[in-house]
C-alpha cells in the first residue's frame, strides 16, 4: 500500500506505530492487516478499508464491500468551491461537528465552555486476537479463532476528549461490529448530546434502504425507498426498540434482489431508543448512521468519565437480501444468544392467554395442563393473572408489582399446582409436562401494594401528570434499588416451583423521564436485571416479549434466545410479520402459535393446517387457544401438526432461510430451510387468495447442490439443478392453501 509510504505521520502515531504493528501480527495476518496508518479487515467475502488523513489526522473511508487486495485508487476529490470545504468532500469514518462538515454529525459533544466544536485525530491504534465485551451492555461474542479486534484511539487536542473506534471482524460471517467508547479526560464537565455507534459514508452510486415499520399487531412490515437528497431514516423515542421501527437497516443497490446483488446489513444491538439516519450529501455521497437517539442522551461527563456506544454489526453480502440475512442469522446464533437453547431444546408450547384469558383458578389450569399434553404438548404456560393479594390480578387494573400468587386462584402457592402440571406426560411421549409463567416485572399498577408504598419508583417527571397506558406505569429501571428488587422476586419465584419457562412481557413505552439520560440509564439497568438472571439460571427458557414485537432487537436476544413476534397471531398477517422480522433476525428466535379462530385481532377464519404451517416457521411453535372449544375436526388436526413442527424444529433453529417469494410480490409466499450440512430441506408454500380458473405456477427452489439428487416428499426424485431452475407446482383447489414439504439429498 505504497501510497502512504511518504506521507508524514501524526507524532502520536510514530511513538506508537511500531510496538502495534507487531500486535497486529500477533493477531490473524489476514483478517486485519495495518500498514502504516492505512487500515483492512478482511473476511472471507467482505474488505473494510479506511486511512489517516496525515495532514488532517481525520480517518477516512476507503471502501466497504467486495473484497479488494493490494493497492486501491485513490479517492479523487471535486474541488472545493461554494460553501462544502474539504471535510464536507471526503468519505469520514468518525464524522465530529463545527469544523465544515454540515453532513450529520456521529458525534456531537456541548463541551465545558458550551460550544459544540470537536477535532477528533488518530492518536494511536491496538490490534488483539478476540474481542472484549462491552461494559454494561449486551455484545457480540467470540474466541481468537472467532474474531479479531482493531480499535483507534482518536484525541481531541483543544477540549481533551478520547474516542476509542472498535471494530471486530468476524471473517465467516463478513461482520464489522463496531462500538464507541468516549472519554473525558479534561479537567471540566462535557455533555454528549449524540453518539452514533457506527458510520458509513458510501461512494457516489444509487441506493436504495429497507427499513422495518409499523405498529402493535402489525410489526416488521418490509419498506424500500430511493435513498434521495438530503436526510431520511427512522428512529423511536417510545424508551425502547419499539414496534414502529426497527434498529436495523439495509442498503441495496436498486437492481438488488433476494437473490442476487449487493447488500449491506446493519443491525443495533440495543433496546432502547435509537435513531437510524440516512444522509445523501451534495456530493452525492450516503451516510448512514446508527446509535443512541440524540434526543434521549444529553449525557454528562465529568473528568475520568466514559460513555460506551451500543454495538453495531455491519455485514456485506454480494448475493443479495437473503444472503445479507443468512449473514445475521449466523452470526447471531452463534456469537450473540448466550442461552444454552439458543440452537436447541424448543419444546411445543400451550399459553393459556387466548384460551383463559384472567378467568381461571388452579383446577382449570390444571385441566388445560391435562388437554394439553393429550394432544402431544410439551410445555404449558400459565399467562397474566396469577398473583396479587391485597390488589388481585383479576384484569388488567391492579397487581402489577406484586408478585406473590394469588389466594383465591392458588391457596396453596404455586407449588402443588406446578407439581401436578409436570406430572403430566406428553401423549405418545415419554416426556413430563414442562411448566412456564408470564411476568411483567418492569412495570406497576397504581393499584398495588408495591406504588403504595414505593410511589417514587415510577417513572415521573416532577409533578408532571403520571400518564397510564394499560392502566400501568413504567418502574424506573435506572435506580439500582428497583434493579434489586426485580433480581431479589424473581430469584424467589424461580426458586418456589419447578418453572422451566419465563414469559417476559412489557406492554407500554416510557414516558414523562426525569431527565433525557434516563432512557440509556434504563437499559443499562434492565441489561444488568438481565445479565443476572440469565446467568443465575442458565437452565430457564427465556422469552421477550413487548406487547408482541415491541422489543424484537439485537439487545434482548443477548439474553433471550426468542422473542414473541406480534401480538397478532392471523396466520394471514404473520406470513408478512415473520418474513419481515427475518430480514435482521433468525427464525429461530422468533415466537409463533397457532391460534384460535376466528382471530382476536382480525376475526378472519383460516384452515387449521395454514395457521400450523405459518406457526411453525417459528423456533418456539405453540397453541394460543383452549382445546375444549375448538371444532373438533381442528382438534383432530392438532396432534399431527404438533408432531409435524418438531421434526421441522431442528431446520428452523440452525438451517439457512431462504425467502423465495414474498407475500407483498406474489400470491404464493414460499421459504425454504436447509439443514447446516446441506442434507435436508423444508418448503413451506402458501396460496393466500384464490385463483380460478388459472395455470399452476411454479416455486423455484434455491440454496441447494445443483449436482445432487434430491428425494423430494410426495413428489419425486429430482437434481438440485432441477429444482431450482425449473421449480415445482403445488396446485390448491381451496381458497387458502398451505404445503410443507421435506426434501433429503440422496
Amino acid at each position: 500500500m505504497a501510497r502512504f509510504t511518504n506521507r508524514l505521520l501524526p507524532v502520536a502515531g510514530l511513538v506508537t506505530l511500531f510496538g502495534y504493528l507487531t500486535a497486529a501480527q500477533d493477531a490473524s495476518a489476514t483478517n486485519v492487516i495495518v500498514d502504516g496508518t492505512t487500515f483492512t479487515l478482511n473476511g472471507d467475502n467482505v474488505s473494510y478499508r479506511f486511512h489517516v488523513d496525515n495532514s488532517t489526522g481525520d480517518l477516512l473511508s476507503d471502501h466497504f464491500g467486495g473484497t479488494v487486495t493490494g493497492d486501491i485508487p485513490t479517492e479523487i476529490i471535486a474541488d472545493s468551491s461554494g460553501w462544502v470545504g474539504q471535510q464536507g468532500r471526503v468519505r469520514r469514518e468518525f464524522p465530529d461537528q463545527g469544523r465544515g462538515d454540515f453532513r450529520t454529525p456521529a458525534i456531537r459533544i456541548r463541551q465545558t465552555e458550551g460550544y459544540a466544536v470537536t477535532d477528533l485525530q488518530y492518536q494511536s491504534h491496538t490490534v488483539t486476537p478476540g474481542k472484549p465485551g462491552l461494559p454494561g451492555l449486551p455484545a457480540t461474542f467470540g474466541t481468537a479463532d472467532d474474531v479479531t479486534t482493531l480499535v483507534v484511539h482518536l484525541y481531541d487536542n483543544y477540549s481533551s476528549v478520547a474516542a476509542d473506534l472498535s471494530y471486530s471482524i468476524f471473517p465467516k460471517y463478513d461482520a464489522i461490529v463496531r462500538s464507541v467508547n468516549v472519554t473525558n479526560k479534561g479537567q471540566g464537565n462535557i455533555t454528549i448530546e449524540a453518539l452514533a455507534s457506527m458510520n458509513v459514508d458510501f461512494p457516489y452510486e444509487d441506493l436504495d434502504m429497507i427499513t422495518l415499520s409499523g405498529d402493535w399487531a402489525r410489526e416488521a412490515h418490509r419498506q424500500r425507498r430511493k435513498v434521495e437528497y438530503g436526510t431520511q431514516g427512522v428512529g423511536s423515542s417510545a424508551g425502547y426498540s419499539s414496534h414502529l421501527h426497527n434498529p436495523f437497516l439495509a442498503l441495496v443497490d436498486p437492481a438488488t434482489t433476494e437473490s442476487s446483488g449487493e447488500a449491506w446489513g446493519f443491525s443495533l444491538i440495543y433496546t432502547g431508543s435509537f435513531s437510524v439516519n440516512v444522509e445523501k450529501s451534495s456530493q452525492s455521497f450516503t451516510r448512514a448512521l446508527l446509535g443512541l437517539n440524540p434526543n434521549q442522551l444529553s449525557w454528562s461527563l465529568g473528568p475520568g468519565e466514559s460513555l460506551v456506544s451500543p454495538e453495531c454489526v455491519s455485514v456485506y453480502s454480494s448475493n443479495g437480501i437473503g444472503g445479507m440475512s443468512r449473514l445475521l442469522h449466523r452470526l447471531y446464533r452463534n456469537h450473540l444468544i448466550k442461552s444454552k437453547f439458543a440452537t436447541s431444546d424448543r419444546p411445543p408450547l400451550l399459553n393459556s392467554w387466548e384460551g383463559l384469558s384472567f378467568d381461571y383458578n388452579a383446577s382449570t389450569i390444571v385441566n388445560l395442563a391435562k388437554e394439553s399434553a393429550d394432544l402431544g404438548i410439551k410445555l404449558f404456560v400459565l399467562d397474566d393473572g396469577w398473583f396479587g393479594v391485597r390488589y388481585p390480578r383479576d384484569d388488567d387494573h391492579a397487581g402489577l408489582g406484586d408478585w406473590t400468587p394469588n389466594p383465591a386462584k392458588f391457596p396453596d402457592g404455586l407449588s402443588p399446582t406446578v407439581n401436578q402440571i409436570t406430572g403430566l406426560q406428553a401423549a405418545n411421549s415419554s416426556t413430563d409436562l414442562r411448566f412456564g409463567i408470564w411476568v411483567e416485572p418492569e412495570m406497576v399498577n397504581p393499584n398495588s401494594s408495591l406504588y403504595h408504598e414505593h410511589p417514587d419508583w415510577a417513572m415521573h417527571a416532577g409533578s408532571y401528570p403520571r400518564t397510564l397506558t394499560r392502566n400501568q406505569l413504567v418502574l424506573n429501571l435506572a435506580l439500582p434499588e428497583v434493579q434489586d428488587f426485580i433480581i431479589n422476586f424473581m430469584t424467589k419465584l424461580l426458586n418456589s416451583a419447578n418453572i422451566t419457562y419465563i414469559k417476559w412481557d412489557n406492554n407500554r413505552g416510557i414516558h414523562e423521564t426525569p431527565s433525557p439520560s434516563t432512557d440509556h440509564q434504563y437499559m443499562l439497568g434492565m441489561y444488568r436485571v438481565f445479565d443476572t438472571l440469565t446467568t443465575q439460571f442458565p437452565d430457564i427458557l427465556w422469552e421477550g416479549c413487548a406487547s408482541g414485537g415491541g422489543r424484537f432487537d439485537a439487545g434482548v436476544l443477548r439474553y433471550f434466545p426468542q422473542i414473541w413476534t406480534s401480538d397478532d397471531t392471523d396466520a394471514m398477517e404473520r406470513i408478512t410479520i415473520q418474513l419481515g422480522t427475518s430480514l435482521a433476525y433468525p427464525p429461530s428466535a422468533m415466537g409463533a402459535h397457532l391460534s384460535a379462530v376466528p382471530n382476536q385481532q382480525t376475526g378472519r377464519t383460516l384452515p387449521v393446517l395454514f395457521r400450523g404451517h405459518v406457526a411453525m416457521m417459528g423456533g418456539s411453535f405453540g397453541l394460543e387457544l383452549d382445546p375444549a372449544n375448538m371444532p373438533e375436526e381442528d382438534k383432530d388436526a392438532l396432534p399431527g401438526l404438533i408432531r409435524l413442527a418438531e421434526r421441522v424444529n431442528p431446520l428452523i433453529l440452525k438451517g439457512d432461510m431462504y425467502r423465495l417469494s414474498l407475500p407483498e410480490d406474489s400470491n404464493w409466499p414460499a421459504v425454504m430451510f436447509i439443514s447446516e450440512d446441506g442434507s435436508q430441506a423444508v418448503l413451506f408454500y402458501f396460496q393466500i387468495s384464490p385463483r380460478v380458473n388459472n395455470a399452476v405456477p411454479r416455486i423455484r427452489m434455491e440454496g441447494l447442490d445443483a449436482s445432487a439428487i434430491y428425494s423430494v416428499e410426495g413428489k419425486g426424485v429430482y437434481s438440485g439443478a432441477t429444482l431450482m431452475n425449473m421449480g415445482l407446482q403445488f396446485p390448491f383447489d381451496t381458497d387458502v392453501g398451505s404445503v410443507v414439504v421435506f426434501l433429503e439429498k440422496q
